[in-house]
């Protein structure tokens, strides 16, 4: 039976791993993301006020929030807070709703739940996998997220990549150029590889953060549950054995 429920388990969970991957023209790649790790979430935080937050708002967090659960200090607060903001507002774009509208066409999404909606690992592969295509309005286009109306914000530290197209052999017996990879760009960014990786990992962790911020409380209370639940299950055993003791088993 227990080997009956795994299974079902496991398969369920090939086909929720097929369909995040299903229609991609490249992987998704994997991101690791440490919410202990408070100096991380910070420089993300950072990273989301400079690059994201001018067009993106996160209205149901506040920056009061952030800086008691990073335990920021005065300084690193007054670092993230915009100005005539205060740590009790809540984090709002930079630029007016209807004026993104009208340069982006569409009104740009609240960042706040992103990251429970798409996933850590998509939105690290969505930021880092923009690439050249000079027949879009911002002449760039994104791997997995194609025809996205948005400009490629760290173009300057990663440099714009290159595509890669491979022939596909259509039903007709005609061939069409598909997407099927991405190449480094021919000029490069401000940042090395590994920095600009590190810089948008650390951006994706603030948004995982952000998506459900208590989970960091329940992080650090679970220790002190499990501690809790197994020492009353000891005493639950002792103190069963203590009833039982004088009872005899029924003769047959």
């Amino acid at each position: 039976m227990i080997r009956a429920i795994f299974t079902v388990i496991a398969s369920m969970t090939l086909v929720v791993v097929a369909q995040a991957s299903e229609g991609y023209a490249i992987p998704l790649k994997h991101v690791s993301v440490d919410l202990s790790d408070k100096a991380a979430l910070y420089r993300g935080a950072l990273t989301f006020q400079a690059q994201c937050a001018t067009c993106h708002t996160a209205k149901y967090m506040r920056y009061g929030r952030v800086a008691s659960d990073l335990h920021l200090s005065d300084d690193q607060a007054k670092a993230l807070l915009p100005p005539k903001l205060k740590l009790g507002d809540e984090m709002v774009s930079f630029m007016p709703a209807d004026y993104a509208a009208a340069v982006f066409g569409v009104e740009p999404p609240d960042l706040s739940l992103i990251a429970r909606v798409r996933g850590s690992d998509w939105l690290y592969t969505y930021l880092t996998s923009f690439y050249a295509d000079p027949t879009k309005r911002w002449g760039v286009n994104n791997a997995i997220f194609p025809d996205v109306n948005m400009p490629d914000v760290f173009a300057a530290q990663q440099g714009v990549l290159e595509p890669v197209y491979t022939d596909v052999k259509m039903p007709d017996g005609s061939t069409e150029k598909r997407l099927s990879g991405l190449k480094p760009p021919v000029i490069p960014g401000s940042m090395p590889h590994e920095e600009f990786n590190s810089m948008v990992k650390d951006l994706v962790a603030y948004m995982v953060y952000m998506s459900e911020p208590a989970k960091m409380q329940r992080m650090a209370y679970g220790p002190y549950v499990l501690g809790f639940i197994l020492i009353f299950t000891i005493l639950m055993f002792f103190l069963k054995k203590e009833y039982w003791r004088d009872i005899k088993k029924p003769q047959s």
